[in-house]
């Protein structure tokens, strides 16, 4: 079974059940079972997103060491993206060392780099990948 989203029609049958019959057992265990598939998929994102920071930290030791710190790590996995502005937030530093990072990083392919109007985003590819498929663990 997968989350309730995705079984939108079985959640609102077993529901109006309860309504026509006040029998609570299935959708309780529709319920239950909900929230197990959805626990083990967050396990297994948890678990894949630790694969990824041991990845990208090894990576930015070995190709730039120089730049690496657990708040870029940090900014890199708050979300799919970056940008200039969140890195100067996070790590303190100036726009122009924060637009070096992000081109280091863009260089090793840890991000790519994207223009939107006049702002460049830095996309982490592999994170964004492995957020879209949730439905799919």
């Amino acid at each position: 079974m997968s989350d309730i989203n995705k079984n939108k029609d079985k959640y609102y049958e077993l529901l109006q059940y309860v309504r026509d019959s006040n029998d609570w057992e299935p959708w309780l265990v529709y319920m239950l079972t909900a929230v197990e598939v959805t626990s083990k998929q967050t396990i297994t994102i948890i678990n894949e997103m630790k694969l990824l920071i041991m990845k990208c930290k090894t990576l930015i030791k070995k190709e730039e060491p120089k730049i690496y710190s657990h708040e870029l790590i940090n900014n890199l996995f708050k979300h799919p993206y970056t940008k200039i502005d969140f890195v100067v937030n996070d790590l303190q530093v100036h726009r122009n060392t924060a637009q070096k990072y992000l081109t280091a990083l863009s260089n090793i392919g840890i991000l790519h780099k994207h223009k939107i109007g006049t702002e460049n985003y830095y996309l982490n590819t592999e994170l964004f990948n492995l957020l879209s498929n949730v439905g799919h663990y």
